[in-house]
């Protein structure tokens, strides 16, 4: 059976849970073969993947946002568009509900030569002065036609560009990736699963809320768009995988049908964190991240939590284990903020093999504003390390359990609230019994319920059911 995976900015460009998770998915069904569409952002990154790709991927398909902008424009073409699609494409510019079916007939019909054309079309001209006029007449319309662009431009250049044929459409998030694995069941009448790690509706939404290029009177319209995209991904998929109960409402809130929701925790195989090798040091107590330097891991918060905590445990390291290229801005300011605070001991290691680290570490820490059931903790938890994890995904649920009775396996505090994370660090630095206690907490628990052979069985028996005879 040959199965398309469609990742947005991740694998195999991205080192991460999510990038993970892929790469497992791939190299445990060698019986299946796979093709990788992958959105990414940067052309110049093509062919650099962060991955060993597998000997089961028959097809890498890149498409590279970047190369939008190279597309050449031209003015007052008029297209001829029926009822129908007209409809879908003025309800979509409007934010109401879209029949989808219409927007990828109109997009599959060859009609789209130039996509940079159809944005300087006298048709999208009447589509954003209609939209301005019923919901936007307030605001400045420059402004309104450069966010409609910006919003658009993504979504019509991927939907420009036919997915590969497969027996299988497996999106890991809805946004453009759900929205591409739709126009794949559209155009092959393929079977399309969806696997959400996080919810990107929400991850969407607190961008906007936080963002500053886009104007209040705006944000609304934003989050609109992306709840487009998610519905039409949630509507085409067969089947959709949830990683814990409170993703799982959140997934039907936002308009999947409760029907088609499976859970499936994500796990980790113990044997594989067994005998790594240990801190030849124990004057020292080491204090570890397993995260990428990007804004979502909140490194910054950790800094200051470490800064605090570097005043009463002076024999403390810390350890940020982490790819550093992926937001080289962010990274330099993080850099900035060690140099301001005088921070001691603080090691960015950049990428490497976590199995080489994890186990010398003392407390694991995750400052995450947002996440889904994170790998990282799930690997510490394995190696019977306690953590401090923000209140985010299902770090509650990792570190609380639900009346498992396998205890407390470390601390939750509030996003960017650095002193009480600095609070719980300390606190498990200077007591290596409660490390101890806690550390055997985190590992009964995920030895019991959240092992990769479930995870895998059940993908499996889903991609068994929509194999073709």
């Amino acid at each position: 059976m040959r199965i398309c995976l469609i990742a947005e900015g991740s694998y195999p460009y991205v080192l991460g849970g999510v990038s993970s998770w892929v790469n497992t998915i791939i190299r445990s069904y060698p019986e299946h073969e796979f093709i990788i569409y992958s959105i990414s952002v940067e052309a110049s990154k093509k062919g650099k993947y962060k991955y060993d790709i597998p000997e089961n991927v028959v097809e890498i398909v890149d498409v590279f946002l970047d190369e939008i902008e190279l597309v050449k424009y031209k003015t007052g073409k008029k297209y001829s568009i029926d009822k129908n699609q007209e409809k879908a494409l003025q309800n979509l510019f409007s934010g109401n509900d879209v029949e989808w079916k219409d927007i990828f007939k109109f997009f599959s019909s060859g009609k789209i030569k130039s996509i940079g054309e159809f944005f300087m079309s006298k048709n999208f001209y009447s589509f954003v002065e209609k939209t301005y006029k019923e919901k936007y007449q307030y605001t400045p319309f420059t402004e309104f036609i450069w966010n409609v662009r910006s919003m658009y431009l993504t979504l019509f250049y991927l939907l420009s560009k036919k997915p590969p044929k497969a027996d299988v459409y497996h999106s890991i998030c809805t946004g453009y990736a759900g929205v591409i694995s739709a126009y794949g069941k559209y155009l092959y009448d393929s079977p399309v699963i969806l696997s959400e790690h996080g919810i990107y509706t929400r991850e969407r939404e607190e961008e906007i809320i936080k963002s500053t290029w886009i104007k209040p009177y705006h944000k609304e319209m934003w989050t609109r768009y992306f709840n487009n995209l998610s519905r039409c991904a949630y509507g085409y998929s067969d089947v959709v995988t949830s990683l814990f109960m409170q993703n799982k409402k959140l997934q039907v809130e936002f308009g999947c049908n409760e029907g088609k929701i499976k859970l499936i925790p994500n796990g980790v195989e113990i044997k594989d964190y067994e005998g790594l090798p240990t801190k030849e040091d124990n004057s020292v107590v080491n204090i570890g991240s397993i995260a990428r330097i990007v804004p979502i891991k909140d490194i910054k918060t950790m800094l200051l939590s470490f800064n605090i905590v570097k005043r009463t445990v002076q024999n403390s390291k810390f350890y940020i284990m982490g790819p550093i290229d992926e937001d080289e801005e962010y990274y330099k300011e993080c850099l900035n903020l060690v140099k301001d605070l005088d921070i001691k001991d603080v090691i960015f290691t950049g990428t490497v093999k976590v199995s080489e680290y994890i186990n010398k570490m003392d407390v694991l820490v995750l400052t995450s504003i947002s996440e889904g059931q994170p790998l990282a903790v799930m690997e510490a938890m394995a190696t019977k390390k306690p953590l401090v994890c923000t209140d985010v995904g299902h770090c509650r649920g990792l570190l609380y359990g639900y009346g498992d009775n396998y205890g407390q396996c470390g601390f939750i505090e509030a996003v960017t609230d650095y002193e009480g994370i600095a609070k719980s660090i300390t606190k498990l630095a200077i007591d290596e019994e409660l490390r101890n206690d806690m550390g055997k907490s985190g590992y009964e628990r995920v030895r019991n319920i959240y092992t990769k052979e479930l995870m895998i069985s059940s993908y499996r028996d889903m991609y068994c059911q929509y194999e073709r005879i």
